[in-house]
């Protein structure tokens, strides 16, 4: 008889909700959905993992999940989410994009970094809708704030636990561990298109605005491209 296998997939809220409205809430959507299996090597307690996935994009001027994968797996990450000593489990990067009725194709490069306390997901989204007044569209308890002096929103999301046997029978899906989100817009002048940091704990504690802040505030500098406008 088969096994039962859960996975957690993660939600990448804001510019993900902001991409909803924008398209009048068609499908309520889940925010950017990933799926990510559990992988283990003889060493991996020994080695942090390095970064897989993410090809290079096509235009030189949109930064793909390879480089936002780098920028989010520094060395010194475990220690600015407050776990020093942890080792990353798994890194991956994806190109990604989301197509919208009509034909229009939005580019959604991602990347996910694993702990054994938290998960970070970094994630772009070139909608070119601003970031300025999206709280309303996310929700009671989002709030407007100003990140790194670019416009931001930080809000609450949820993983999305997934239930499936090895035989592709009896999937199922429901709601997963409580994670924080931060939007970001693009440039200082919020012309368009966001980056997304969110983070969740393993133990389903309600992760704290500081560190998601804290991360935010580092890894965000480190990204190609920022200081232009990514």
């Amino acid at each position: 008889m088969a096994d039962d296998v859960n996975d957690e997939s993660a939600q990448e809220p804001g510019a993900w909700g902001q991409v909803i409205a924008a398209v009048a809430m068609v499908a309520a959507l889940g925010l950017g959905l990933w799926t990510f299996g559990k992988t283990s090597s003889s060493d991996s307690a020994q080695k942090p993992a390095t970064c897989s996935g993410g090809a290079a994009e096509d235009s030189s001027r949109r930064i793909s999940g390879a480089q936002l994968c780098e920028a989010l797996n520094r060395p010194d990450l475990a220690a600015v989410l407050g776990t020093p000593g942890e080792k990353a489990k798994t890194a991956s990067g994806s190109g990604g994009s989301l197509k919208l009725a009509g034909g229009t194709e939005i580019a959604t490069p991602s990347a996910r970094v694993e702990f054994e306390t938290y998960t970070v997901t970094l994630s772009a989204t070139y909608d070119h809708l601003p970031v300025a007044g999206s709280a309303v569209l996310l929700g009671d308890g989002a709030l407007q704030k100003t990140v790194l002096g670019r416009p931001a929103v930080l809000y609450s999301d949820r993983t999305i636990n997934i239930s499936f046997r090895l035989d592709g029978s009896d999937s199922n899906s429901g709601p997963g561990a409580p994670a924080r989100a931060l939007t970001v817009a693009l440039d200082a002048k919020d012309r368009g298109g966001s980056i997304d940091v969110a983070l969740w704990r393993a133990d389903g504690l309600v992760p704290d605005d500081s560190v998601l802040l804290r991360v935010a505030e580092t890894v965000l500098p480190t990204v190609p491209g920022w200081a232009a406008g990514v």
